[in-house]
């Protein structure tokens, strides 16, 4: 048999060595476009900085290398410019030579990955604008920054808080303009508020809320125009609005495009002709979730849909290929910020009934040193079925969302949270994870033991419900920054002033993270009063409403809280 791949990376190369460990016997030749058949393209990013000094270890495979190992057909520099799918030929440009030549096929797979998005905005062809996709596209952003200072990035996604950050770590002047009102969309807002604070504290602009109109070439610069009337000058400009399905080959033979945008292909990963399948970023796949058709660009889909097409070309549709969860995670100068599933803004979107836990503990035991606080946000309905969930911290968050992405994917529930045993030693954890924490939190809503409210219900409840606002923490702590309006007592104090309390008012109590506010929401539940705890405590309020606060320093996290 003859196979044809059209595009290397993660997609292609992984069907590719993988067709030739399930068979000595079939031609594999892949066609390339760029210069390299694979490359590690996350990583490129952190070449700006100089963080991965080395250009040559982005490069994961070399046509000689997979030749030697291989024994595979890996040619570069080679554009598939049509498909016959009656004939099954393809038709190749060798962009090295300009020759065109047909070549034959038995089966084909499709991995052209996506091109970057680039509107029609006026000047978008200046040579200041960058994008960064490939080694190429790298190169050149590496070359700029050794004669250019000032960078304005445009687009808040991963891509484009990566290069921020690592143009910051080379000591650039860096702006990132963002048209939403937070950046990282996989999270909510809360989440990424920890996102736009660590920003402004290494000296990176944010300008949310604000799109881009068009761009002006200005001798060595260029001008960024804003649709809120402003513009500012610049050096250069990084694009990174986002990613589209690189689509055409695939229109142009006739096979169907989904309702995304992407490729449409079954569960085999198969297109609508039976001889050619598709993966990676230019497919449209089911969610795990909800089952709709998404566009999900990242490598675990792209690597996973390669190994399961390379085995169904070689032995029929065996395997079908259950969905994304779309789970994804961010360095963030020292933060991670990770999420699995569904975020809380498309369940509201969808209008599907949710609940939600926010739990702050710290990535080990709090008595070894080093412990760093970590929050974790989890979303789950009346069941108890988890639909997502978001982290972010210093350290442990990786480990805690794909803790929870394989509960997801295991069909597993909130109350399954609490049974997942976790490693535990005083370096790598507590005895009660974060993960238990918040399949005990979830539960607890769920049997109504605890009823929370979150930090953008907190004005409207209280005012609907002349609930009085009852902080719980310190006297120190309560100076340092409140929520106003706010009455503060002690949690530890609460019981001998209970008498002074309105057993006919609603209560909405609060601490810093969340713990001691349950405390004293189940001593107020106990005593007969009506009490809900702020989820997230004042610590995400804080982050929500930075200019209603006191500086940060002045804040004071008890570590019966943090660290418990």
């Amino acid at each position: 048999m003859k196979i044809v791949i059209v595009g290397g990376v993660a997609g292609g190369a992984t069907a590719a060595t993988r067709l030739r460990r399930l068979s000595e016997e079939n031609e594999v030749i892949i066609f390339e476009k760029g210069p390299y058949v694979s490359f590690a393209n996350c990583g490129l990013p952190y070449h700006i900085s100089g963080t991965i000094s080395n250009r040559n270890s982005l490069l994961l495979q070399t046509p000689e290398k997979l030749k030697e190992r291989y024994n595979l057909d890996a040619r570069v520099f080679s554009e598939v410019l049509s498909i016959n799918t009656l004939e099954k030929i393809v038709m190749v440009k060798n962009l090295q030579t300009g020759n065109t030549y047909a070549e034959s096929y038995d089966k084909l797979l499709l991995s052209p990955g996506a091109e970057p998005i680039r509107p029609p905005f006026e000047g978008i062809n200046s040579d200041k604008i960058f994008t960064l996709r490939n080694i190429p596209d790298m190169d050149k952003i590496v070359a700029k920054t050794k004669e250019a200072n000032d960078f304005v990035v445009v687009g808040g996604g991963f891509i484009g808080l990566e290069v921020a950050e690592n143009l910051i770590e080379a000591g650039k002047n860096v702006q990132l303009v963002e048209l939403g009102n937070q950046v990282m969309a996989p999270v909510d807002f809360e989440i990424a508020s920890f996102i736009h604070q660590k920003a402004a504290e290494k000296g990176l602009k944010f300008l949310l809320n604000t799109g881009v109109q068009k761009f002006a070439d200005k001798g060595n610069k260029i001008e960024v125009f804003f649709t809120n009337g402003t513009s500012v000058e610049t050096d250069a400009v990084i694009l990174s609005i986002g990613v589209k399905p690189d689509t055409q080959l695939a229109k142009n033979a006739g096979l169907e495009i989904g309702t995304t945008g992407g490729i449409l292909v079954n569960e085999y990963l198969q297109t609508t002709h039976p001889d050619i399948y598709a993966v990676g970023d230019a497919v449209e796949v089911a969610h795990f979730i909800h089952h709709k058709k998404v566009l999900i660009p990242l490598a675990w889909p792209a690597n996973r849909q390669g190994r399961i097409v390379a085995d169904n070309i070689l032995m029929g549709n065996s395997y079908k290929y259950s969905g994304s969860l779309g789970s994804s995670i961010l360095k963030f100068f020292e933060l991670t910020v990770a999420s699995t599933g569904l975020n809380e803004k498309f369940l509201k979107r969808n209008k599907i009934p949710y609940k939600t836990a926010v739990v702050t503990r710290g990535h080990h035991a709090g008595y070894y040193p080093g412990a760093k606080t970590m929050v974790l946000k989890l979303l789950f309905d009346e069941t108890g079925k988890i639909f997502g969930a978001q982290a972010v911290g210093e350290k442990g968050v990786d480990k805690r969302i794909d803790v929870i992405a394989t509960a997801i994917k295991g069909g597993l529930s909130i109350y399954d949270l609490q049974e997942i045993e976790i490693t535990y030693a005083p370096p790598f954890n507590s005895a009660k994870d974060i993960v238990n924490i918040a399949g005990y939190t979830a539960e607890n809503m769920l049997n109504g033991k605890l009823e929370m409210i979150n930090y953008d219900e907190l004005a409207t409840y209280a005012e609907e419900n002349n609930a009085t606002i009852l902080d719980v923490r310190t006297a120190e702590e309560f100076a340092c920054g409140n929520i106003p309006e706010a009455v503060n007592i002690s949690v530890d104090d609460l019981r001998a002033n209970i008498h002074q309390l309105d057993r006919s008012k609603t209560y909405v109590i609060y601490c810093q993270v969340g713990l001691r506010g349950y405390l004293a929401t189940r001593i107020l539940n106990n005593h007969g009063f009506k009490a809900v705890n702020l989820n997230g405590g004042y610590q995400i309020w804080a982050k929500v409403f930075p200019k209603a606060t006191l500086l940060q320093e002045c804040v004071v996290m008890s570590s019966v809280d943090a660290m418990a």
